[in-house]
């Protein structure tokens, strides 16, 4: 054999190797990695953290990550709640979401977390970017991220949802509002999204025409002032879009359902927040939810110019996610199956 010829094929087999390893690594991350395509979003990066017991989130943002990264451009990060045994997704670890230091790279983070209590050292980095003045999205049980029952000493227990000092903690200080009740009948009575008419020119609403999704509406009663109300929800007296409202106080007044404000942390930077309570996986089924929450991608990380009523939001793969409920959760599965 000439020189020329065992270069070559030596050549071929160290590429080889190269790509095994860079596919059995990639194969063994705790979290999953979408490259943005060509679109607004291209050269930022958005990291979505999941990680509530109830709502199904593992399975809605790793389908939010592919449509702001194929459709949008955005790079975009999922991380998850893992058993550290086996690696596999399990929404019931309160304390184990690997990744969370890529917030430190991250233009935008998702979230969707609910009673969660992190190891101090993976808290630092979600304080930093709290305080950072980058933007923040907050999805449903986001409002109560974190319940401090086991470390109340650590630093970062004022981050309880039930904080005194730091009153109502992450979800009233930096979202707007903590987690109250369920003033929709649980399981029972759906929502409807009704456009605040004060804001429907809003960037975050372009294109937005229906929302509707089965949870129930969440009790807020106590929102910041500072928020700005885009949609309210109503109660529907079943779980059909084609139900009608409940009659009488529930619905007077309705319950803020999508708002956003803004946060000023340590570094003295102001943060643009959107929070909205409904977020199940069940929920994106809307359209209009999908592209509500794209929208508010857009608008959080300054591209509102760039925002349009006809950018598509459909699902980059087929999408049937897993009714809401506790203990539902699919097991066995690794962040990996959710890679395309």
């Amino acid at each position: 054999m000439c020189h020329r010829s065992f270069t070559r094929i030596a050549t071929a087999l160290l590429a080889g190797l190269i790509c095994m390893s860079a596919g059995l690594s990639q194969a063994a991350d705790p979290w999953v990695e979408y490259q943005g395509t060509e679109g607004p979003g291209k050269g930022k990066h958005i990291v979505l953290i999941s990680g509530d017991e109830e709502y199904r989130s593992e399975e809605a943002l790793p389908m939010l990550g592919q449509i702001l990264a194929i459709r949008h451009g955005f790079k975009c990060t999922v991380l998850f709640s893992i058993d550290p045994k086996d690696g596999t997704i399990d929404p019931k670890n309160q304390t184990n979401i690997p990744g969370i230091e890529k917030l430190a790279g991250a233009d935008l983070m998702i979230l969707a977390l609910r009673f969660r209590e992190l190891p101090d050292a993976d808290m630092k980095h979600f304080d930093q970017y709290v305080n950072s003045g980058k933007p923040i999205i907050g999805l449903r049980t986001a409002t109560h991220s974190f319940n401090y029952s086991r470390n109340k000493q650590s630093p970062f227990a004022k981050y309880s949802f039930n904080n005194g000092d730091w009153k109502g903690g992450f979800g009233r200080q930096v979202l707007g509002d903590t987690w109250i009740n369920h003033h929709g009948h649980h399981g029972r009575e759906s929502t409807r999204g009704v456009i605040n008419p004060k804001n429907a020119k809003h960037p975050i609403l372009t294109g937005v025409d229906d929302i509707w999704g089965p949870t129930d509406v969440y009790g807020v009663k106590n929102l910041l002032p500072s928020a700005n109300v885009l949609v309210h929800g109503q109660v529907l007296a079943g779980m059909k879009p084609s139900d009608k409202p409940v009659e009488g106080k529930k619905n007077q007044p309705m319950m803020p359902l999508f708002w956003t404000r803004e946060y000023t942390g340590t570094s003295g930077k102001t943060s643009r927040i959107v929070c909205t309570t409904m977020g199940a996986s069940v929920d994106f089924e809307s359209e209009g939810l999908r592209r509500a929450v794209v929208n508010a991608s857009y608008w959080c990380t300054g591209l509102d110019k760039q925002i349009s009523p006809t950018s598509s939001v459909d699902f980059i793969r087929e999408y049937k996610p897993t009714f809401f409920g506790f203990g539902k959760f699919k097991r066995g599965v690794k962040p990996s199956d959710h890679a395309l």
